[in-house]
């Protein structure tokens, strides 16, 4: 009787929800079958690539920064009713940031690309935004557009959102669970089991893509996405495998005496040991990104220290260069020195007063003698040159008689000359 109604149980469970494989990924033991991509996903970055790892997709590495990374669905969603699960985890330094969207839009991988809520132009659809919004640690916020809303010219973003909730999200030290559901009914958001925002006012169309995009500043959280599996109560898709229910009961061998009994492991101890396993395997793709951070680190530090020799060594040349130049400008100064000392010397051992006397009795008679023949001189010219008084007298007497005759020819033609009458 109790197998047959758990039976029942894992039937209805399989009935009622059902995974849609070409827009979720994580289901099974790895993320991936290889290391590039993700089946039915379309992986892209700013700055960096995104690392897909056995178990989890690093949309950002926590060195360097400035940095953004993204994963889109490539089917459209058919299913009006639906579920999804998302899981993702940030860590980082204690004040380094960043910002994780979950996007059902309209044609996202197109519109949006690497875009955040605050660099996004009009999108048709819905987002959910996880940053440290406000300054509370976290945030988490639900925002809705028809494709009529520029939010990247939109003077305060932040108003329109329809629904938050505080969730302090950074380095939990393990994967934050988001669950969203969308009936005709309800639309809901919850993190870690616990509502965060509901309404019954949101109707979102099918035929919408699901994405998952990151951005981070200078100093970055390191973003890693671990599973997201969408559900439909009436699509077509593999149903979910459950761990709940009676487990059924193996056959009893028989036992043969001389040997010893098999130990028998119970779930608990298989679950231990399985969630061991996913802290191995999380622990080793920290250590391997790590080490390719430290890596990156170790080849900047070697690029440096190349700068740095070549500038000493410019410098050093530099400096050879200047010594030559100080070196030349000492000799100079010695020539200088030597020559001022000769020249004292001369000076000191010689009596120049006798020679200055004789100049000083040259000078005073040649301007004696000078003086003397200048006077004389100019005196003789100035005679020579002064001008005759009977050349003027006679200058004089000419010019008045020209004027006398000029004056009778004028008035004998004045006389002569006919006469008018008006």
């Amino acid at each position: 009787m109790m197998k047959t109604l758990a039976s029942l149980a894992l039937l209805a469970a399989g009935a009622t929800a059902q995974i849609i494989e070409s827009s979720s990924f994580g289901t099974g033991e790895k993320i991936s079958p290889n290391q590039d991509s993700i089946p039915g996903w379309a992986i892209g970055g700013e700055g960096h690539a995104p690392h897909v790892l056995s178990d989890k997709l690093i949309l950002t590495p926590p060195y360097p920064g400035n940095t953004r990374g993204s994963a889109w669905a490539q089917s459209p969603v058919t299913q009006s009713e639906w579920s999804a699960e998302f899981q993702f985890r940030a860590s980082g330094p204690e004040r380094a940031g960043g910002i994780l969207q979950l996007w059902y839009t309209k044609d996202g991988q197109s519109r949006i690309g690497t875009s955040s809520i605050y660099t996004v132009g009009q999108f048709d659809g819905f987002a959910l935004v996880i940053d440290t919004h406000g300054g509370r640690g976290g945030s988490v916020r639900g925002f809705l557009n028809d494709g009529t809303i520029d939010y990247k010219s939109h003077n305060s973003p932040d108003t329109l959102a329809f629904g938050h909730c505080d969730y302090s999200y950074r380095n939990l030290g393990r994967p934050s669970i988001v669950k969203l559901k969308h009936t005709s009914s309800i639309f809901e958001v919850t993190i870690d089991d616990k509502l965060c925002f509901s309404t019954n006012k949101v109707a979102l169309p099918a035929g919408n893509t699901f994405g998952i995009t990151a951005a981070t500043p200078e100093n970055p959280d390191s973003f890693e996405i671990f599973k997201f599996i969408l559900e439909s109560a009436t699509g077509q898709g593999s149903t979910i495998p459950s761990n709940q229910g009676s487990t059924p009961q193996q056959p009893i061998s028989n036992q043969v005496p001389d040997q010893p009994a098999q130990p028998i492991i119970n779930s608990g101890t298989e679950g231990t040991m399985n969630g061991l396993a996913v802290q191995i395997a999380d622990l080793s793709g920290r250590v391997q990104l790590t080490g390719k951070a430290t890596n990156t680190i170790l080849q900047e530090l070697k690029n440096q220290a190349q700068k740095a020799e070549q500038r000493y060594a410019e410098l050093l040349q530099k400096s050879l260069a200047q010594d030559r130049q100080f070196a030349q400008f000492d000799t100079r100064l010695s020539r200088l020195e030597q020559l001022l000392q000769v020249i004292q010397n001369d000076l000191q051992s010689k009596d120049y007063s006798g020679r200055f006397n004789q100049l000083h009795e040259t000078l005073r008679s040649s301007h004696l003698s000078l003086s003397e023949n200048l006077q004389g001189h100019l005196l003789s010219v100035i005679t020579a040159s002064s001008p005759r008084m009977g050349f003027f007298i006679f200058l004089l007497i000419a010019f008045q008689v020209l004027l006398v005759i000029s004056y009778v020819i004028y008035k004998r033609r004045r006389a002569n000359m006919p006469k008018k009458f008006l």
